[in-house]
């Protein structure tokens, strides 16, 4: 009876859980600000220049696409350039897999595909789009 009462009384002064809105933006390291895309591309595109191995391309990546936006070319060429440099033709099509899923429609897509395509022409990567039409 003792226990009951006291898991109670300790349920009761739990404070109530709270809803908090996400924030879309990262706080910047300088200022007070929010980071703007501009700098979180280039953020992403240095942080992939100079990944040296795998689980840092794979790491760079799920933080990366984490965010509620779609990196720009810029980011995808530097992720798809360090996933080719660590040797992961996998990860370099998934890069285009993500985009996929990221963006609004087949347009956008498209749209990524297009500026993009002399990168997979120089570094051999196929999509499934590609493969399938021929």
């Amino acid at each position: 009876m003792l226990r009951a009462q006291l898991v109670s009384s300790l349920l009761r002064a739990r404070p109530a859980a709270t809803r908090v809105a996400p924030t879309f933006a990262r706080a910047s390291s300088s200022a007070h600000g929010q980071e703007t895309f501009e700098s979180f591309n280039e953020r992403y595109v240095q942080f992939f220049q100079s990944a040296q191995d795998l689980f840092e391309v794979q790491r760079g990546l799920n933080n990366c696409f984490a965010h509620d936006l779609v990196p720009s070319p810029s980011v995808v060429e530097a992720a798809v350039r360090a996933a080719r440099r660590v040797n992961d033709y996998a990860t370099a099509v998934r890069v285009f897999e993500g985009i996929k899923e990221k963006v609004e429609n087949k347009q956008q897509y498209q749209a990524y595909l297009d500026e993009l395509k002399p990168l997979r022409e120089e570094l051999g990567i196929n999509i499934k789009e590609e493969l399938y039409t021929s």
